[in-house]
Formats: structure tokens, C-alpha cells, sequence
């Protein structure tokens, strides 16, 4: 009889604790921060400009890397349909019944003729100790020839130290986010742990109101 390996075998996660990812292996640290959107074909092309010549800037000002992530996701309507019909039931106004009527009939219409996707923007801001300190096969080979020391990176006051170097960094990118005009806000324990079992049990998370409220 084969056994199914449980879900957290596959993924890169170790743990998430005080608002940070760490990752297996040695693979270091992350931070996710939320941002807001930019409507950007909305702006003059004078404003456009100033945008992508502050988004440069704010690139090359960098000396670590950053990935930006758009998880887009079709909109599922169900709930805030059923709560329409709820509506419908306890109206006593008739006129106010074929309203409601009329208002979800051409809101299934719409839904039907046009993919709605909901977007959210991140920024995933890393942070990974230097080799010397890695725990592993390579470390071990390091510390035996003098060359290092080893460090786990279980350690409770090594994880505050990288820790702390991250969050210069996430200030960094907060800050040149900020002068793009994209607010960003990093994501804390419990909104990261719901953020990746949505990501990996997606089903899940398909009853998602239009005011961003989740059904579950």
C-alpha cells in the first residue's frame, strides 16, 4: 500500500514566524509584502515618465534582488449572489424585488461575457546568509578546513540577526515603492500562512465576495 507524503514535503517553506519565511535548506529568508496598484495607463505621459524613470532609480539603488508577483485568480460571484437573493426574500417592496431581480440577472450576464480576474500585487523582498554560515555539506567542508564557522540556522539569536538585516531591506524597498506612489505593507504570520494554503488549495478559496470578504 503506498502512502501519500504529506503536503509540506514539497514545498520550499521550513516554518513562518515573526512575519518571516524561512526556507529549507539554508535557503535563507523572505518577507512578502502586499502593494497597491497603479494605473498606469491612466497617467499623462509626463507622469509616466517620472514613473519609469523612478522605478529605474529605484532599481539600480538596489543591491540585492526583488521579485514581484501578480497572482490573478477568476472572481467566483456565487456568494454575492446568493446574498442578493437573501436580500430579494425578506423585501417587502415588489418594485424593489424586480429591481434586485434585474440588477443580478445583468450581473450574471456580465460575469458570463467578461472573465473577471482578481489581482493582487506582491513583493517578495529575500534575505540569505552568507556561505560561510550555511549549515550543510559545503559548511561542514568549510569548518573542517578552517575556512568558516558553522552556524545552524535553527538558532534563536542567529535568525534575529538575519532577521533584522532583512527588515533593512524591506524598509528599502517600502521606501522606493513609496516614492513610485505603491503603498506596501509586508504580511504578517497568519496572513502568510492563509496566503500560501490558498495558493496550494485553490478550491478552497474560490467564495470571494466583490468586497473582498471570504466565504469558507
Amino acid at each position: 500500500m503506498v502512502t501519500a507524503s504529506p503536503a509540506q514535503n514539497f514545498l520550499a517553506i521550513d516554518t513562518v514566524r515573526d512575519g518571516v519565511i524561512t526556507l529549507k535548506g539554508g535557503g535563507g529568508l523572505r518577507v512578502v509584502l502586499m502593494c497597491s496598484s497603479l494605473n498606469f495607463a491612466l497617467k499623462s505621459t509626463d507622469e509616466q515618465d517620472a514613473i519609469i524613470f523612478q522605478y529605474q532609480n529605484f532599481l539600480n539603488s538596489l543591491d540585492f534582488p526583488v521579485q514581484f508577483v501578480v497572482h490573478s485568480r477568476r472572481l467566483n460571484i456565487a456568494p454575492y449572489l446568493e446574498t442578493l437573493a437573501g436580500r430579494q426574500k425578506e423585501e417587502d417592496n415588489e418594485l424593489l424585488k424586480i429591481q434586485i431581480n434585474e440588477y443580478m440577472e445583468f450581473v450574471k450576464t456580465f460575469v458570463d461575457m467578461t472573465n473577471i480576474m482578481a489581482k493582487t500585487f506582491y513583493a517578495v523582498v529575500p534575505f540569505t546568509p552568507p556561505a560561510l554560515e550555511r549549515s550543510g555539506f559545503l559548511g561542514d567542508v568549510m569548518v573542517t578546513f578552517g575556512l568558516g564557522k558553522k552556524v545552524p540556522e535553527e538558532r534563536g539569536d542567529i535568525f534575529e540577526e538575519h532577521k533584522n538585516q532583512l527588515w533593512q531591506r524591506v524598509d528599502t524597498v517600502v521606501a522606493g515603492l513609496q516614492g513610485l506612489g505603491v503603498r506596501s505593507a509586508p504580511l504578517q504570520t497568519e496572513e502568510l500562512i492563509e496566503l500560501f494554503y490558498g495558493l496550494y488549495n485553490p478550491t478552497e478559496f474560490e467564495n470571494v465576495t466583490p468586497t473582498g470578504e471570504t466565504n469558507r
